[in-house]
């Protein structure tokens, strides 16, 4: 384990994925689709599929009619991308969906009909109390009766749920706030030109243009608007906090207030959070529980300007988490900041990990 100045232990050791050699039954014939491989969390679920050596024979990878034709690196070697069509699931026993609703909607029932359990990124199946919706660290459990279609969390919910699941045995949550700082990347590749095209534009001090369509620019802004507005003046992004932490923690009355605000961040979700219990939750406690829990990193000496930041995040696997203090605002409080890759945490390596978790289930079963 690694330290952080004055922190103690930073992280337990990051829990490695099954080996082929543990598949050896299966691991041959073994086909997984991904549905949107062409985009940011498609391309990352491939390469996580390759780093934690997936057991798999083969990955297909499914995309609008636009870009088929086009190919992926994968293991030394590359695969086509196919146009998404009735028989695509065909033969495949895991599909990895990173598409929006309506596409998630029309395809998965074709997915689970063709035989494959379906692992859906989008908020389609989120809030539906049957489909579970899961972060393996937290709530891995709801996999063992393998149900054939999973939905997997929000890019900002996920890391949030881990720290707090990891402060459970220090005492009862009973209200919690949260602001997120999300990166532009969770808005899709285009936004990303727009953040790179607007802090050209914006060197030596002049104002960058309004996207495209008319809307705030990204680069140096914060802007406090993700998604639609609901009819309570909370974004859909911050509704869908609310509503993801209160099922994944099974604590459905539990009182919940966000914002989320996009920030001129590449890669990397943050989150300002203040976190209240039935009891005392010292600092010191709670780092000694994060540095516990599988999948945290702990980052806390700011003395030493040891803190979670984004630009190192990018491209790791952990939620880290740091700034723990003591809420000056109501007893029984702790406030703490974290941030995560929003690509991979936040969406792919989820994804792949709920994937593991299943066939482990299947394994254990059998």
């Amino acid at each position: 384990m690694r330290s952080a100045g004055n922190s103690g232990p930073v992280a337990s050791p990051w829990p490695r994925p099954r080996r082929d050699a543990d598949y050896r039954e299966t691991h041959v014939s073994r086909t997984v689709a991904i549905l949107g491989a062409t985009g940011q969390v498609g391309r990352s679920m491939l390469a996580i599929l390759e780093e934690r050596g997936f057991p798999c024979a083969s990955v297909r990878a499914l995309a609008s009619p636009g870009s088929a034709g086009k190919s992926l690196d994968f293991r030394g070697g590359t695969i086509p991308v196919e146009a998404i069509g009735p028989d695509s699931f065909a033969g495949c026993e895991i599909a990895l969906f990173a598409v929006k609703n309506p596409l998630a909607q029309q395809w998965s029932p074709v997915a689970r009909a063709a035989g494959a359990v379906v692992i859906d990124n989008s908020s389609a199946y989120r809030y539906v109390d049957e489909i579970p919706l899961v972060v393996p660290e937290v709530n891995g459990e709801l996999l063992d009766s393998r149900p054939t279609l999973v939905a997997n969390p929000n890019c900002s919910a996920a890391p949030v749920v881990m720290a707090l699941a990891a402060l459970r045995p220090l005492g009862r949550l009973r209200k919690l706030v949260v602001s997120t700082y999300q990166s532009v990347s969770g808005a899709g590749s285009a936004a990303l030109d727009a953040l790179e095209a607007g802090v050209v534009a914006g060197l030596g001090g002049r104002r960058p243009p309004p996207l495209a369509d008319g809307r705030p620019p990204y680069a140096f802004n914060c802007i406090p608007h993700i998604d639609r507005f609901e009819d309570n003046g909370y974004t859909r992004e911050e509704m869908k906090v609310v509503w993801e932490t209160r099922k994944i923690l099974g604590m459905p009355g539990l009182p919940v207030s966000v914002t989320a605000v996009r920030v001129p961040v590449r890669i990397g979700h943050s989150a300002s959070v203040h976190a209240y219990f039935d009891r005392p939750v010292l600092p010191e406690d709670a780092r000694e529980a994060w540095a516990a829990f599988p999948g945290i990193e702990v980052q806390d000496d700011p003395a030493t300007a040891v803190y979670p930041m984004p630009l190192d995040v990018a491209g790791r696997d952990p939620v880290v988490v740091g700034r723990a203090r003591v809420d000056l605002a109501e007893e029984n409080g702790l406030a703490f900041f974290l941030v995560s890759d929003n690509l991979r945490k936040g969406a792919a390596l989820n994804a792949v990990q709920i994937a593991e978790r299943w066939l482990g289930a299947g394994k254990n079963a059998s």
